[in-house]
């Protein structure tokens, strides 16, 4: 097994080897957001368009069954009911107007779903809650090294297996 800058996992690794893999993984990181970023608005494009798909259907439902569906509604309701035909007329017309109303209706949740969608808000906060993160770090702390005054063999060795 080995860590993403290809050296052992556990060897000793040096400061520029740990900036490489930390400035890697930070750029993937970036990228992927940007990628979730991408995907949350091609979903919203999508509803946004399944929303327009549906009130552009509801309109055509109404201009173009209007004429035909009238006539047959109309006297479809005289033959059954008997009543004036002008009646018959109006309530083909009322029906027309319900149905349209009903696709307006299912449009505008689709609508409404597309709007409340933050899927770019999420990820703006997702980078700034990263990015808090980054600027909260510390670098590891380290042992102070015995003072120089210290001249024991014992102190004096430590020093020099340090700098080594």
């Amino acid at each position: 097994m080995s860590a993403p800058d290809g050296s052992p996992v556990g060897a000793e690794r040096s400061i520029g080897q740990l900036f490489a893999s930390a400035t890697t993984e930070l750029s993937a990181l970036v990228h992927d957001e940007i990628a979730l970023a991408k995907a949350q608005l091609r979903q919203d494009a999508k509803r946004g368009a399944a929303s327009g798909t549906v009130f552009a259907l509801a309109g055509a439902i109404l201009l173009f069954s209007l004429p035909m569906l009238n006539f047959a509604l109309a006297y479809g309701i005289r033959t059954w009911s008997g009543w004036n035909l002008a009646v018959c007329f109006l309530l083909s017309f009322a029906a027309n107007v319900l149905i349209a109303g009903v696709l307006g209706l299912i449009g505008l949740a689709f609508a409404k779903k597309a709007k409340k969608s933050k899927g770019p808000q999420k990820v703006a906060a997702s980078m700034k809650e990263t990015a808090g993160v980054l600027q909260k770090a510390k670098p590891h702390p380290r042992p102070e090294p015995p003072a120089l005054e210290d001249r024991s063999p014992a102190a004096i060795e430590a020093v020099a297996r340090s700098s080594s």
